[in-house]
């Protein structure tokens, strides 16, 4: 498809008509993913009816098709992004090649194999497909053979080069309100956030709290919360937008806002009009920091068996006691949404409830004064920023007041009601880290010279780039369909888990990257994409982890 300026007859765009192929590719997929979920049905029914069990024991199966699906979605979400920009006129020779490259990589991994990780590759043959010929068609084989050339992506590269000054590669399709907000947080993030980040990291450093305070000045803890409540108001899209470009300069920072983001969902969508009265606008100005309390030792994802218990005593309030871990910022906040059993006879979900537990803020020297519990840090390879630490709770108080919607055996659905925005959430971090990532390797590339030219110009190193680039604008519209499936008012857990399915793996494929372009040097401390690589690592685990996150979706598929 070419376009003025362009040599219709040149190898780096060589397609005549690239959104009528493109999107004659996507119904042949559709047809496939059909026969894929019809085929693993089969495989994991008994009775008539989809077993847990069988589920688990075709694992491969099950989990292989919920990345087909979110193939299929990326596939959907990149020709509907392509049809907006042409329709704006702002379809370039840059949106092109990401576009084309992006299907003619994305089928021929469906065709091939697709990588859930480094080490595993999910083939058609797992899902029950033994004839694929639905997919010999003329357009993807053409997308296939053609698309995603060595030149497509040598010639990408050199517009991300003249590009430079841009803030992403490619125009994102969102409007320009979003735009002027990512503009925004983008200058604050380069000043007061990216030259101070891998210090912080390598010292193990809390984020200082004049940046805290900053960012509550700029209102990134009441970003959602409705205005009735001291919030902004704004869209999850919006969300999406300040996660990226803070996570961009340090995941830690642009994590932050998930805290509050976590404790508000809860407090909106489940607390009464007292709680919601008391603690949103304490969340919104961040006089008030929370922190989520949910996983134990030996849970992990399980979350239906936690052991730690609340008693009510005699004047109605409430004393816990148990163990939790993983707890994200645990020292500096004042308040804990924290999940415990009140119901002893229950060993499920059912007897969960979900508390707003007030605690004192500590400090260095103090990091947990107040009475009833106890903490310790967990050291860790990076996300270090808030800092992570085991607790212990011993008859620690809560207030009546403070069980959240004033019901007991409530807490589980409640925290199922925060899964999607959190989940877009982790997925827009992880765009950040990734884009990270895509800056310091495309500055190195352009920097370091080998054997008499800057690494750029080594196709190897290109591609690379290339890659990263076009995953990167994947994830995003990915991630913006489930932040629009939010906003209005649509169930999406099935989008946000694939936004962050896909985006935590684009990340460490990114970092990885760019590290691998560094050489030697990207595994010294003192270079920032030794940090990257370690930030990427957790998007993979925390908010779900991978394969927990590819069963949840296989089932609602299924």
């Amino acid at each position: 498809m070419a376009h003025d300026g362009q040599n219709a007859g040149s190898n780096t765009v060589i397609l005549e008509d690239l959104l009528a192929l493109t999107g004659a590719a996507v119904a042949p997929v559709e047809t496939l993913f059909e026969a894929a979920r019809n085929a693993v049905r089969e495989l994991v029914s008994v009775d008539g009816r989809v077993s847990s069990r069988a589920v688990e024991a075709n694992q491969t199966a099950s989990h292989g098709l919920a990345w087909l699906a979110t193939y299929l979605e990326s596939l959907r979400q990149m020709q509907n992004w392509a049809n907006r920009m042409v329709e704006a006129g702002t379809f370039g020779e840059t949106e092109q090649l990401i576009h084309q490259i992006a299907f003619g990589e994305y089928l021929a991994q469906i065709k091939g194999g697709i990588p859930m990780n480094q080490g595993e590759v999910v083939r058609l043959h797992d899902l029950g497909i033994t004839d694929a010929s639905v997919l010999n068609t003329p357009e993807i084989n053409t997308l296939i053979t053609s698309a995603n050339t060595q030149d497509a992506r040598t010639r990408l590269v050199a517009l991300m080069e003249e590009q430079s000054a841009n803030i992403t590669v490619g125009a994102t399709g969102l409007d320009e309100e979003l735009e002027m907000i990512r503009e925004q947080f983008r200058r604050y993030a380069v000043d007061r956030v990216e030259p101070h980040a891998h210090e912080w990291h390598l010292k193990d450093e809390l984020i200082p709290m004049e940046i805290i305070e900053e960012l509550a000045e700029m209102g990134v803890f009441g970003l959602t919360i409705p205005e009735e409540y001291g919030g902004l108001g704004l869209s999850k899209a919006s969300m999406c937008v300040v996660s990226e470009e803070l996570s961009r300069a340090y995941i830690g920072v642009g994590s932050l806002g998930t805290r509050s983001e976590i404790a508000a969902e809860l407090i909106i969508a489940g607390g009464t009009e007292e709680q919601k009265q008391k603690w949103l606008p304490a969340l919104a100005s961040g006089e008030k920091l929370p922190t989520a309390v949910f996983t134990e030792p030996n849970t992990g994802s399980d979350l239906g068996s936690l052991r730690t218990r609340a008693v009510q005593d005699e004047n109605g309030d409430w004393k816990v006691t148990g163990n939790k871990t993983w707890i994200t910022h645990a020292a500096r906040t004042h308040v804990m949404t924290l999940l415990a059993r009140t119901d002893p006879e229950t060993s499920d979900y059912k007897g969960l409830s979900m508390f707003l537990a007030e605690k004192t803020p500590g400090t260095d020297e103090a990091p947990f004064p107040t009475e009833g519990m106890t903490g310790g840090e967990i050291e860790v390879l990076g996300y270090r920023g808030m800092k992570e630490y085991e607790l212990g709770f011993d008859n620690f108080h809560v207030k009546g007041e403070n069980l959240l919607g004033g019901e007991t055996g409530k807490g589980f659905k409640q925290l199922m009601e925060t899964f999607e925005s959190a989940r877009i959430q982790t997925a827009a971090r992880a765009i950040g880290v990734a884009q990270s990532a895509l800056d310091v390797g495309m500055r190195y590339a352009q920097e370091r010279k080998q054997f008499g030219k800057s690494l750029i110009a080594f196709p190897r190193v290109s591609s690379k780039l290339a890659m990263m680039a076009v995953e990167l604008m994947v994830a995003r519209q990915l991630t913006y369909f489930s932040a629009w499936e939010k906003d209005h008012g649509h169930r999406c857990d099935l989008e946000a888990g694939m936004a962050k399915l896909l985006g935590a793996r684009v990340a460490w494929a990114a970092a990885d990257n760019a590290l691998q372009i560094h050489g030697g040097n990207g595994f010294a401390l003192e270079y920032t994409v030794s940090r990257i690589l370690c930030d990427a690592r957790i998007l993979n685990i925390f908010e779900g982890a991978g394969e927990i996150q590819a069963q949840v979706i296989a089932r609602r598929l299924m």
